[in-house]
């Protein structure tokens, strides 16, 4: 094993995330996918594979930050377990599922989704748009719906779910605090089952970069991971201290700009 100069760019995507996520409680695929497509075309990775590479590294990447998250919220009694137990099967599933829907999807039809789906996520930031509560959690057959739902659409775009649970959490009268918290709980089984989906449907591709593992790039899974799990805590710290409503514009804006340069580097 060679060590590679682009590798010195994964601690610094890592600390991007990682403060983003401990400041924000967003980041994570939002931030990576279009950065780690963007770095993997620079290194000469397969065209075909690129944004299949990024979505998996970044889904692995999410399953340590998710444990780190899911006990900081569970310390403070956030996490509706009851929720959890009813969604988690459909998670599983629709997450895994999907992850097969995604391989066998080409690169541009793969980047024009996750472009728009952050699209509206940043949209969502910007107006600060929230869901008014309305009505009250389904059963276990709404949930396990539901459950397939966010899990599907969360292994397309590489992400842990929040932006699509915790509105519906919320709209289902769960207050903030718990829906955030059961959220990060929520988070585990997505990354959990979406990096085992792409590392099954990655494994005998042809043509996939050295120290693949599937659709997961080892180098960039271990250092933005190590990086961001010790640099979330300063985000965290720092979000008491900053105007957050105003940084949450301005990352929504990251986004579309980061979506922006992703598709140009995949169309152009």
């Amino acid at each position: 094993m060679t060590f590679d100069i682009w590798w010195l760019t994964y601690p610094v995507l890592g600390a991007v995330v990682g403060f983003f996520a401990g400041l924000l409680g967003v980041g994570g695929g939002g931030i990576m996918v279009p950065m780690l497509t963007t770095l993997f075309l620079a290194q000469g990775f397969p065209h075909e594979q690129v944004v299949h590479m990024a979505l998996g590294t970044s889904m692995a990447s999410i399953v340590l930050t998710s444990v780190s998250s899911l006990r900081a919220h569970q310390a403070h009694g956030a996490v509706r377990w009851d929720v959890v137990r009813t969604i988690t099967p459909g998670i599983l599933v629709g997450t895994f599922c999907a992850t097969f829907i995604a391989s066998r999807v080409n690169t541009a039809a793969l980047a024009i989704f996750f472009a728009v789906f952050m699209a509206y996520v940043s949209i969502q930031m910007l107006l600060n748009i929230k869901p008014k509560p309305s009505r009250n959690l389904p059963g276990p057959l709404g949930m396990t719906g539901v459950g397939l739902g966010i899990g599907g659409v969360s292994a397309l775009v590489a992400i842990g779910g929040g932006s699509l649970s915790v509105p519906f959490m919320t709209w289902c009268n769960v207050k903030v605090q718990n829906a955030i918290g059961t959220s990060a709980a929520i988070g585990l089984p997505i990354a959990l089952a979406g990096t085992i989906g792409y590392l099954v449907n990655g494994w005998n591709v042809p043509g996939t970069p050295p120290l693949s593992f599937g659709y997961v790039y080892l180098p960039a899974f271990v250092m933005v991971s190590l990086v961001s799990m010790w640099v979330a805590p300063v985000g965290a710290r720092l979000a008491h201290r900053l105007p957050v409503a105003m940084l949450k514009k301005i990352f929504a804006g990251v986004l579309m700009a980061l979506c922006a340069k992703m598709l140009h580097s995949i169309f152009g």
